[in-house]
């Protein structure tokens, strides 16, 4: 299952390496990433991942949910098929 996580928010260290162990523990391979710092600091990262258990994924938005807390970020993860429905041109 091919999901897209995005994530926004004020930049500190370690948000990409928390999002990325988070998806090693629920089994997400990341098949591409962009992130940037825009002035003024905001992050802005968005990925494709591959969920290899796709029965991870509700457990997989709790984990995000909860960092999207701890960090005070905003982190959007959803099935690629719906993404990509929801950014038809």
């Amino acid at each position: 299952m091919n999901l897209v996580i995005t994530v926004v928010g004020q930049d500190q260290v370690g948000i990409v390496a928390r999002v990325s162990s988070i998806l090693a523990d629920h089994k997400g391979n990341i098949i591409d990433l962009s992130q940037r710092v825009m002035t003024g600091g905001l992050f802005t990262m968005i990925m494709q991942i591959n969920l290899l258990e796709p029965e991870q994924f509700t457990a997989l938005e709790k984990a995000m949910g909860g960092l999207e807390g701890e960090l005070n970020l905003k982190i959007m993860v959803q099935r690629e098929d719906v993404f990509r429905f929801m950014h038809r041109i």
